[in-house]
């Protein structure tokens, strides 16, 4: 399934389904090899002494790796905590299900700024549970994407993978465009530079 097919769902907020702030919830997206989980981990640093920034780890159904930074569980774990509502974010893609825990919530509410990797399946349900959804579209040239997926080796298809690109995704969807094709730290000053807008 292509990232653009992905179907996100939420448990609801709870009567009368008020949307959850006053914090900010910030969405970054991008294909695969666009080096989202770099970017994020370079703000993360940089950001390190400012209690006003959390940063959100995904659970997801496929084993850690030095390329991903996230929680795994395996499906029936996985499952389990859905159906506990362990969960504020759930959405499928690639073959996987991904999900973001519930303390999100609580962060946000407490005003907090909350960065996260998700899949754009996962940015109308998200939109529709908080006040304050910013999307960072993190982009790169094909053949770049290419290249990095290829050097991971585990990614499948990489000519797919890398095609999928900004398929059913344009500028107008994001409040902010990164160019990673580059000098890393270039990509990073801009990733927090939209971070602090």
């Amino acid at each position: 399934m292509s990232e653009s097919a992905t179907e996100a769902t939420t448990r609801p907020c709870g009567a009368g389904s008020a949307r959850i702030g006053p914090g900010s919830l910030f969405l970054v997206v991008g294909p695969s090899g666009a080096g989202k989980d770099t970017l994020i981990g370079c703000a993360r640093a940089a950001l390190a002494d400012d209690p006003t920034y959390a940063f959100a780890r995904r659970i997801v159904t496929r084993a850690s790796s030095a390329w991903e930074d996230h929680e795994s569980l395996d499906p029936a774990a996985f499952a389990a905590c859905r159906a506990r509502g362990e969960f504020a974010l759930a959405w499928h893609a690639h073959g996987l299900d991904y999900a973001l825990p519930r303390a999100i919530d609580a962060w946000i509410a407490q005003g907090l700024k909350v960065v996260c990797n998700v899949s754009r399946g996962a940015i109308g349900a998200a939109r529709e549970r908080y006040l304050d959804v910013r999307v960072i579209f993190i982009a790169a040239p094909p053949g770049v994407l290419a290249a990095r997926l290829c050097r991971r080796g585990r990614d499948g298809n990489l000519a797919a993978r890398a095609a999928r690109g900004e398929a059913g995704f344009t500028a107008g969807d994001a409040d902010a465009i990164i160019d990673n094709g580059g000098e890393l730290e270039a990509a990073a000053a801009a990733f927090l530079r939209a971070l602090k807008a």
